[in-house]
């Protein structure tokens, strides 16, 4: 029940931003600034490349850490998975810092919203502070419940197993030792589980952060007239989405969900900038992003998911590992994941000179 409310809560967040063009049309008191080198021939030309581009990075992204049943390097337990791991955190790190956050502060802060409290107050780092409370309460909420699910039927099963065991016993001398074993065994089984459960409840709150600010970079992108706007985005979004989509793959992979869950989740995210880019698109000539509807909407929805982004990258997907007994026995490991971090990071900083 509560896999299918995240999905829910998932697929209402991709509405609620699929609505701001409605919102950015409504109110244009403050015009938009024209593009020097306008060329809708051109840009959209870019576009379609863009949607295409994004579409295959993502999906391609998404798919190699499913490559681990077949090369052995790539399996979630492999140093190697780890280290690209840690790479793919730090390009989500990198986003939602250097991206997604100082984007929000320049649309909050910006002198078209002349009412309201806006430019006195930091609202941006405010709704990012209380996006990444919200999301450790989800996470928190989330696992409990399914692990609370979990011991209550494990604990159904125990109880009609234990009368059968009684009865085939031959006394306690040959009963305890068995008893023993049957308790480690499901000792061992319940902490597999419950590693899956977390893995399930991660994946699902960084996927339900990520389509936010996908589908508002894309929509920024197919807005746009101008192709030399739209150059730097198309090759600074294909890089991101081919990391983003493998972090988020490794997190996928060791949920361990069923296949239709798997390619379900491949295909939202998959989908989600290229439909932003279309949306973009189909409202490029009503659209005007200096409207404060538009400027608030953006930059409420672009400030919660850096603070998401922010909560999953620092603590599902980097401490989880770091702080891995594994990790922290190997020295050379912890290097490795370093530099793969402090790599993802700034080669995803980089590009923020260009987009």
């Amino acid at each position: 029940m509560a896999a299918a409310d995240l999905k829910l809560a998932a697929c209402l967040c991709l509405l609620a931003v699929a609505s701001l063009p409605m919102l950015a049309i409504a109110e244009c008191e403050c015009t938009a600034s024209g593009d020097e080198d306008s060329d809708k021939g051109r840009a959209l030309t870019l576009k379609i490349i863009a949607i295409f581009s994004i579409l295959v990075a993502s999906s391609v992204g998404c798919a190699i850490p499913s490559l681990g049943r077949r090369f052995p390097a790539l399996r979630p337990e492999s140093d190697l998975f780890i280290a690209v791991k840690a790479f793919a955190a730090g390009v989500i790190l990198a986003t939602a810092f250097v991206h997604i956050l100082p984007d929000a502060f320049e649309k909050l802060g910006s002198p078209c919203l002349v009412d309201g409290p806006w430019q006195k107050f930091p609202f941006a780092g405010l709704v990012a502070m209380l996006a990444a409370i919200a999301t450790l309460v989800v996470d928190t909420i989330a696992t409990g419940y399914f692990q609370r699910a979990h011991a209550k039927s494990t604990a159904a099963v125990g109880d009609l197993e234990t009368p059968d065991h009684a009865h085939h016993g031959h006394g306690h001398s040959h009963g305890m030792p068995a008893l023993i074993a049957s308790s480690s065994s499901t000792s061992n089984t319940d902490e597999g589980a419950k590693l899956i459960i977390r893995h399930r409840v991660i994946s699902q709150v960084l996927e339900l952060g990520i389509i936010v600010h996908s589908v508002i970079i894309g929509m920024s992108l197919g807005a746009s007239e101008s192709p030399s706007t739209i150059r730097p985005l198309l090759a600074a979004l294909t890089f991101h989405q081919f990391f983003e989509g493998i972090g988020l793959g490794g997190c996928i992979v060791q949920a361990r969900f069923r296949l239709r869950s798997v390619v379900t989740m491949a295909l939202f995210f998959s989908l989600t900038t290229p439909v932003g880019v279309a949306i973009g698109i189909g409202i490029s000539s009503a659209y005007n992003e200096n409207s404060p509807s538009a400027l608030i909407t953006e930059g409420v929805l672009t400030a919660a998911a850096a603070g998401i982004l922010n909560y999953m990258a620092l603590v599902d997907l980097l401490a989880e590992d770091f702080m891995n007994p594994r990790v922290q026995n190997n020295w050379k490991l912890q290097v490795i994941l370093s530099v793969a971090l402090l790599l993802g990071t700034a080669l995803m900083s980089m590009l923020a000179i260009w987009a």
